[in-house]
């Protein structure tokens, strides 16, 4: 049995084009007025862009009302936070991130991690008492810009929204991770991932438009399909782990999702999802993704092989995959990361086509003009 819900006309889908660097600023101004510093006020704004430049709406501007600023006016988000290195061994560091903006916070751990990397080879930061950082891709990306790979991972502090497979209570978080660095020129490798079928943001966005959303991603207490992505807040609907069913491999996603617990909470000492508290649960989501565990890593190979010529390597690899024929009737072969490099080209030149419901709420906010025809 599969529960599914009828997606709405097409008028649903009127989108406005906003100008990246009207939103940046306009982003930048809001983040300032709220208490934080310039600098990092227009950091968070372009980690929170990135999402809508590169097509994950549901880790962009979408998530401002209902997740950065409630984090900001309840006082759960220090805007003026000062991150402090609790542990320094060189190589690595344990940092407390004291509530910060997790937007910014976790950009300036991975420059941390990177300029140590240039030091040792391998520089690690590990982060606790952390806030929601957006899209990890963009931080595994700072790494790639410095010629690096970079590795990131989040747990989501206390706060439970997926089963074990079998269980009937909420444990553990979506746990996403991203695997960056540089491929071909202009289109970076850049894997951005939850450890489920897809992060909560997306199926929470297509609830927002009324639209369904592929059987595979959640499912109900039995384990039957449901498409009806209103469900998930009621209740009625749970997220799937990779893999989806024991026959298809969820031990695969439900085990990355408890190496990203351990990676950035255990290591960081912050907040586990699997905690006494869970066994409290009803079966739905509970808790609240306060003090938030983050694990960024960036390795530089060239400082292990001197005189290697990594570039020229990594386009090889990347290269040979591009070229690989495709199947009859399919487009080009591409890896992770191509189609939002366009994606985000496109969008820097023509504008971010933003939800016309979406740029309505911004609207009211002061951040864009009310006029849609002015939007450019």
């Amino acid at each position: 049995m599969t529960t599914s819900v009828t997606p709405l006309p097409a008028e649903g889908n009127a989108t406005v084009p906003v100008p990246h660097d009207r939103l940046h600023t306009a982003l930048t101004g809001l983040f300032t007025r709220h208490g934080l510093p310039h600098a990092r006020a227009a950091l968070a704004a372009h980690a929170l862009c990135h999402g809508d430049l590169t097509g994950h709406e549901s880790h962009g501007v979408f998530n401002l009302t209902r997740l950065y600023l409630p984090l900001l006016t309840s006082g759960r988000c220090d805007p003026r936070a000062e991150p402090r290195t609790r542990t320094d061994l060189g190589a690595c560091a344990l940092v407390d991130a004291g509530r910060a903006l997790g937007l910014w916070a976790a950009a300036e751990a991975m420059d941390d991690a990177v300029e140590r990397a240039g030091r040792h080879g391998v520089g690690l930061v590990s982060v606790r008492d952390a806030t929601h950082f957006g899209c990890a891709g963009f931080h595994a990306l700072r790494a790639a810009e410095a010629g690096m790979i970079g590795v990131v991972m989040s747990n989501c502090g206390g706060q439970r929204i997926v089963r074990p497979p079998g269980g009937a209570l909420a444990m553990l978080g979506t746990n996403p991770l991203s695997v960056a660095a540089p491929a071909l020129e202009g289109h970076p490798f850049l894997l951005d991932m939850s450890t489920t079928v897809a992060p909560s943001g997306r199926v929470r966005l297509a609830a927002q438009r009324g639209r369904p959303v592929p059987a595979g991603w959640l499912e109900d207490a039995a384990g039957n399909p449901v498409t009806d992505p209103a469900g998930f807040d009621d209740g009625a609907a749970f997220l799937r782990w990779l893999g989806g069913t024991p026959d298809d491999g969820v031990h695969k996603g439900y085990g990355l999702g408890l190496a990203v617990e351990l990676l950035a909470a255990v290591v960081s000492g912050a907040a586990v999802g699997p905690a006494p508290a869970a066994l409290e649960g009803d079966g739905g989501p509970h808790g609240r993704d306060d003090d938030i565990g983050f694990l960024l890593l960036a390795v530089a190979p060239g400082a292990l092989r001197p005189g290697a010529d990594i570039a020229a390597e990594t386009a090889s690899l990347f290269g040979t995959l591009a070229a690989c024929p495709p199947t009859a009737d399919r487009p080009p072969v591409r890896y992770p990361g191509w189609h939002e490099a366009e994606r985000a080209a496109l969008r820097r030149r023509t504008g971010i086509p933003m939800a016309a419901p979406l740029h309505a709420e911004l609207a009211a906010l002061g951040l864009l003009p009310t006029a849609t025809g002015d939007a450019l």
